[in-house]
């Protein structure tokens, strides 16, 4: 399923934030690990790609969704389930929008603090509303 990709994709832009710069045997482990098939893989490293191509403007669109919000502050899961939909709302035609921040929301509650599916779901919330 794809949402196992988009989990896999997930950690991966997570790892990025730490500085592990996607290389491919830590992707490959990744992919292993959560016994995704080959079309899953391919559709992770579509989503991982295309964010790796996008990074700064993707990072600058969220840094303009969070005015009020200091970009230290925002929680290093969310910023990586944020930016995962950000991709997917950018890049991915095939995917309905609410459909990215809907996934988002459900990887920032399962990966981190309570209020963090709020917190996504808000800030997507107001991007694609615009």
């Amino acid at each position: 399923m794809r949402n196992d990709a988009r989990e896999a994709a997930f950690k991966i832009i997570f790892a990025d934030l730490f500085g592990n710069d996607g290389e491919k045997n830590f992707r490959a482990a990744l992919y292993r690990q959560a016994k995704l098939s080959e079309e899953e893989c391919s559709f992770a490293e579509h989503l991982f790609q295309t964010y790796r191509a996008h990074k700064e403007e993707l990072s600058g669109q969220l840094a303009g969704a969070v005015t009020r919000y200091a970009d230290y502050r925002i929680y290093p899961a969310d910023r990586a389930a944020l930016l995962l939909a950000l991709t997917e709302i950018n890049y991915c035609d095939d995917i309905p929008p609410v459909v990215s921040v809907s996934e988002a929301t459900a990887l920032a509650r399962k990966y981190s603090t309570e209020h963090s599916a709020d917190f996504v779901n808000g800030v997507l919330g107001g991007i694609i509303n615009k």
